[in-house]
């Protein structure tokens, strides 16, 4: 039986945009935070994530409003600086789930790359990471969505749109599930945005436009 991993709850302030994309991408990926920052780690060296610039935490006046659900407070806004919560294995600093974060999103939007050696080959000396090991089919899971490249000929057919809005060939969502994945994808991608695309926008567009005309 491989050993337990023990993990650590992590809580990450961050701006109020930064915090909502890091969402937006989850929900995207059908995963959840810790999955996203979970991959990098996993797949990426901490010296090479720590080159990485961290978009540190939220400016004076950046705030997100919570419900207090205990004690004498109970029922009552109050405002506190934004955050993720992810639960991972112990070890890491703030800073480098940060920049993990960081890193998913930009794969995602194209202005980085980073060459990943396949997990399934490994060198004479090395030796599968338990944890890891666990991780490699959604590692490859999520990689491909998150290095998405915009068609070039642009959106034609269904199939093509199903494909910009992370759909299977075959599979025929209604206009509410195709609706909601437009808002969510556009969340990461309006030019307006900090990860903003207007290639990767028109294509959603486009393909919202020819699925629900």
């Amino acid at each position: 039986m491989p050993p337990k991993t023990h993990k650590s709850s992590y809580t990450i302030p961050c701006t109020s945009s930064f915090r909502d994309a890091i969402n937006a991408l989850a929900v995207s990926l059908r995963g959840n935070v810790a999955d996203i920052a979970r991959s990098i780690l996993l797949s990426i060296p901490e010296e090479v994530i720590r080159t990485i610039p961290d978009p540190g935490g939220p400016p004076r006046g950046d705030r997100e409003e919570t419900l207090i659900k205990s004690g004498p407070s109970a029922g009552k806004l109050w405002q506190r600086k934004p955050r993720l919560q992810v639960r991972l294995r112990s070890g890491y600093d703030v800073s480098t789930v940060r920049r993990a974060l960081n890193i998913a999103l930009r794969l995602n939007n194209r202005s980085l790359e980073i060459k990943l050696r396949d997990p399934n080959v490994l060198s004479p000396e090395s030796e599968p990471d338990q944890e890891m090991s666990g991780e490699l089919e959604r590692l490859k899971k999520i990689f491909p969505i998150l290095a998405f490249d915009p068609l070039q000929g642009g959106v034609s057919t269904p199939d093509e749109a199903l494909h910009v809005l992370g759909f299977a060939p075959r599979e025929n969502p209604d206009k509410a599930t195709i609706r909601a994945r437009f808002r969510t994808l556009a969340t990461i991608h309006h030019p307006d945005s900090h990860y903003g695309s207007h290639q990767r926008m028109s294509q959603l567009n486009a393909a919202m436009q020819l699925l629900c005309k």
